[in-house]
């Protein structure tokens, strides 16, 4: 049999998929959310992984998890049918929620988000796998806690770094591991400059295992966003010829519990395209691409803009500026680079974090709201497909539920772009998996 794995806070699947790539057969996962759970679950019935025959999804609040649900619901399972004892967990793979330590908001100490890394660490020891990974947003490494009390009941300082805490907390439960790295998703085959930090413990009688080596790590070897996505374009211009990284996507890379990948006979799934009208395409068609809002910005103001190309933004502008300024003088100041934030407003809106992706580099983090990009070919942000792709998602995975939201419900809803979003890249996933597979293969060589 595969070597055993639990994927905690497995979201809707990005670690999954690459455990399942690097040669892990999952025995239990688990998530809080709904959404995430239905895409999950549908994943897992593509690949033959059948609920309470041979995996296990719960759905659940870590806080409420206990480790003797877990033992019982994989000892049920009927591929251990007449087994008494309890299978071996080769590993566990998770990452709590990242936003608690997220440097792109306003972070707390006291942040509840913070401490499931605690409940993580809780079902580690009562588990004993022989591997652990933990992944999470580069914010980790800075992140201090106030009275932090460990797993056996260890009092930390005030303003103790997480990084350390956890390190100690490995060493109290009986694990080494490891220095903490941050590994960056483009290094492996990923077409997105995305950084994580990885923590890998594993118990004292283990072999030692490592961090991957960089698959991609040169400018020229990294996949570009035109080998992720050009056959994606909706418009005649559709590049015909197929990229290496495009005929995996399609022909898919986690295979069946069969050995076969997932059949899906060509259908693009969750590609359907937002209803820009004619005035927002031309103001994504200002954008150059790998220039964001504020390169747009210091470009006009350097340059100019001739707004006799853009009528509809030209009728925006004179709209908005009406008893400020004549059409002329709109114009003329835009000719001359007399530009001011009034004109700029106008012009532009309110949205200043927007993003072209530039078709022969690396996407940057692709983050859960899609307003943020720009597509390189189309006067569009990206589809779900393509942020999919952009994630090394397999072309047969289907993303379930509502595809965007707002307003309060996204603190409810997970809808199928915040699914690609706060996902793990499944590439970067099967790299560190596969050494943990390494380490387990050495231990079985040096056994026989």
């Amino acid at each position: 049999m595969k070597p055993l794995a639990i994927d905690l806070f497995c979201g809707a699947g990005g670690m999954s998929e690459g455990i399942l790539q690097a040669g892990f057969h999952i025995v239990f996962s688990s998530d809080i959310n709904e959404d995430v759970e239905r895409t999950y679950t549908n994943r897992h019935e593509q690949l033959s992984l059948k609920q309470g025959v041979n995996t296990f999804f719960h759905r659940s609040d870590i806080r409420e998890l206990e480790s003797d649900f877990i033992r019982s619901a994989i000892k049920s399972l009927e591929i251990f049918k007449g087994r008494t004892n309890m299978p071996t967990i080769d590993a566990i793979f998770g990452g709590p929620p990242c936003q608690g330590f997220s440097r792109a908001g306003q972070r707390k100490k006291d942040d509840p988000r913070n401490m499931l890394f605690k409940e993580y660490l809780r079902i580690i020891n009562d588990i004993r796998p022989s591997y652990v990974v933990m992944e999470n947003v580069e914010g980790f490494t800075d992140t201090r806690l106030d009275g932090f009390i460990g797993v056996k009941d260890k009092l930390y300082p005030d303003n103790s770094l997480v990084p350390e805490i956890l390190k100690e907390e490995f060493i109290e439960i009986g694990y080494r591991h490891l220095e903490p790295r941050i590994l960056d998703a483009s290094d492996y085959g990923v077409p997105q400059r995305r950084k994580r930090v990885i923590f890998i413990a594993y118990l004292e009688d283990k072999p030692v295992p490592s961090y991957p080596e960089a698959i991609t790590p040169n400018e020229e070897d990294k996949i570009t966003v035109q080998d992720a996505i050009a056959d994606l374009i909706i418009s005649t211009n559709r590049v015909r010829e197929f990229s290496q990284y495009q005929k995996e996507s399609i022909k898919g890379r986690t295979l069946t519990v069969e050995g076969t990948p997932v059949p899906h006979f060509g259908e693009i799934y969750n590609h359907d395209v937002s209803r820009h009208n004619a005035l927002i395409m031309e103001r994504f068609s200002l954008f150059k691409e790998g220039e964001s809002t504020s390169m747009l910005v210091k470009r006009l103001l350097d340059e100019g803009l001739d707004l006799e190309n853009y009528p509809l933004l030209f009728r925006e502008c004179t709209v908005k500026l009406e008893g400020v300024l004549t059409q002329e003088q709109i114009l003329n100041k835009f000719r001359e680079k007399e530009i001011d934030e009034v004109m700029l407003e106008a012009l532009l809106t309110k949205k200043s974090n927007r993003f072209r992706l530039s078709r022969n580099g690396t996407a940057p983090t692709m983050v859960t709201l899609p307003d943020d990009f720009l597509t390189p070919f189309e006067n569009r942000i990206p589809t779900v497909r393509e942020m999919a792709r952009l994630q090394s998602f397999d072309d047969s995975f289907v993303f379930l539920g509502k595809r965007t939201t707002g307003g309060p419900r996204r603190k409810v809803e997970v809808p199928q772009y915040t699914q690609v979003g706060n996902a793990v890249p499944p590439l970067l996933a099967r790299a560190i998996a596969s050494r943990i597979i390494a380490a387990i293969e050495a231990e079985v060589h040096l056994t026989v």
